[in-house]
């Protein structure tokens, strides 16, 4: 394997780190972990176990990926942006076979200090403002802040925000597709 890890990185067996990875200081990647290509990782990061990476994914400073998170490719996630797994946590009660599945898909970003709730789904090429509290899933494309966040507009692929020319509101749209940053509205 050709990836780089800090000599303060721990990395438990039966991990697997795809080439041109990097794992900076202090993070942990625990066992069944698959991380992909070209990712880095900065301090003090813990994934896994059993958490699946995809290719070319920047986790910044002092983020958990937690069993039940899957990242797919090209993702980036904020300094200290925050997962949970559980719906109801107690300190008293084992609740690992109630994890939930969160995924976040190709390309979407979580700002700084946001909060992603287990059980949701993050669209493609998304963009999630710091702060915001996710508790429900994003559409592609969608821009969210706020507590808990809601959508105020959208993004392409660069993150851009998106101007509409159309008189229409945005929310009337039901059906789009976004080539080369620009929404392309449609009737279906």
């Amino acid at each position: 394997m050709k990836f780089f890890a800090h000599e303060s990185a721990y990395l438990d067996e039966n991990v697997t780190i795809g080439d041109g990875t990097k794992i900076w200081h202090f993070s942990h990647i625990l066992s069944q972990t698959t991380i992909g290509k070209n990712c880095s990782f900065g301090q003090n990061c813990v994934v896994g176990p059993k958490v699946k990476v995809g290719n070319g994914v920047k986790v910044q400073n002092n983020i958990s990926i937690y069993e039940g998170v899957e990242v797919e490719d090209d993702v980036f996630l904020g300094p200290s942006m925050v997962f949970t797994n559980v719906i109801n946590p107690r300190a008293f009660i084992q609740r690992k076979d109630e994890f939930k599945k969160t995924l976040l898909k190709k390309g979407c970003s979580i700002g700084a200090n946001a909060t992603v709730v287990c059980g949701v789904t993050i669209g493609e090429y998304a963009l999630i403002g710091s702060g915001a509290v996710i508790n429900k899933d994003v559409k592609p494309y969608a821009l969210m802040v706020g507590v808990p966040a809601k959508q105020i507009g959208w993004v392409g692929i660069s993150g851009n925000t998106l101007k509409f020319s159309d008189n229409k509101a945005e929310d009337e749209f039901a059906f789009y597709e976004i080539v080369d940053d620009t929404l392309k509205v449609t009737d279906k």
